[in-house]
């Protein structure tokens, strides 16, 4: 039976979780079905709405990808930025998302024109708005009901577009995130839609790789995408707001995963390996085994045997989850 959402995401356990979408319909979600009929443009509505989101949700895009049938998203929630958000940014907020109610809309052109009780009352809305605005579930309600709702109209049809719920990881170490970004990075090579990772369409390794070319200083968290989360460089005493790897690093990593996936060499490791598989201490074979089975090989926690065991005890788990050989997960 699928646990409650609110015993998967917990932000006493990490703020980065994999999401995991998959349409339920004969038809495609995006590209061309059996039928012949060409939905391309889908994706792009999908990857608009989603960069739309990260900027009004205090939930981060760190990596996605569109594909035909399914959409992969790791997001980080900035649980700091929403708590010190004010009234007014909150409402402002949420209003780009809805239209809110008659009170919110007034207090917003004119906070003196409530009463007492009614300033209450936008109070009471503004703690429930902030903390929907930090919930993973909203964040992707309104991506795919958004979608949903364009492509029925399409298709001149009502029922369900998506399944019933969406899946989610908790990925709770570093390792656990720089691999889930790869594998999401890298899911329209293993699908054939894509020869390298800055040509696949519709994905954020495309984004990231097009801004770096032209940056002076790529690594520089000021000079990356502004809509997606950056990396902040290797760790430090103190990080400041940022994947804790170097974009570089980064992108030398996916390239090379990448070659080592369409060479079709079993075995074959070249000498010439990315440094932050050394500094993370991942085996390089380990590695690419990893970044094609990621999400075969691990249920709803991500991380080190010890991270498990600290996230499932946060999340009141009975028993320790543990991969398809029955031992305990690891990265």
């Amino acid at each position: 039976m699928p646990k409650p959402r609110k015993e998967l995401v917990s932000l006493d356990a990490t703020p980065y979780y994999h999401c995991v979408s998959r349409c339920v319909r004969q038809a495609f979600l995006c590209g061309t079905d059996s039928r012949g009929k060409n939905v391309e443009h889908r994706r792009q509505w999908i990857e608009d709405k989603l960069l739309f989101l990260g900027s009004v949700f205090a939930i981060d895009v760190c990596a996605y990808a569109v594909l035909t049938n399914h959409t992969h998203l790791v997001l980080h929630i900035d649980r700091n930025s929403a708590t010190n958000w004010s009234t007014n940014e909150v409402i402002k907020r949420w209003h780009q998302l809805t239209k809110g109610n008659p009170i919110t809309q007034r207090y917003i052109l004119d906070p003196t024109s409530l009463c007492p009780a009614e300033i209450k009352l936008v109070y009471k809305f503004t703690e429930l708005w902030r903390a929907r605005l930090l919930d993973i579930s909203w964040f992707m309600r309104i991506l795919n009901e958004s979608t949903a709702r364009m492509a029925n109209r399409e298709d001149n049809c009502t029922g369900r577009f998506w399944e019933g719920r969406f899946k989610s990881q908790a990925l709770l170490d570093e390792q656990a995130v720089i691999a889930c970004m790869a594998y999401v990075d890298l899911n329209p090579l293993r699908a054939k839609m894509a020869d390298t990772p800055e040509t696949s369409q519709h994905t954020s390794i495309k984004h990231r790789v097009e801004r770096a070319r032209s940056a002076p200083e790529p690594n520089s968290t000021g000079q990356q995408v502004t809509s997606l989360f950056p990396f902040a460089g290797n760790p430090q005493n103190e990080m400041p707001k940022g994947i804790p790897f170097r974009l570089l690093d980064y992108l030398e990593l996916v390239d090379w995963t990448g070659r080592s996936i369409r060479d079709d060499k079993h075995g074959s490791i070249t000498i010439d390996l990315p440094s932050i598989l050394e500094r993370m201490q991942i085996d390089p074979k380990h590695w690419l085994y990893l970044t094609q089975n990621f999400e075969s090989l691990f249920k709803s926690l991500v991380g080190t045997a010890f991270q498990i065991r600290k996230a499932a005890t946060k999340l009141g788990y009975k028993r320790i989850p543990t991969n398809k050989w029955g031992i305990q997960l690891t990265v």
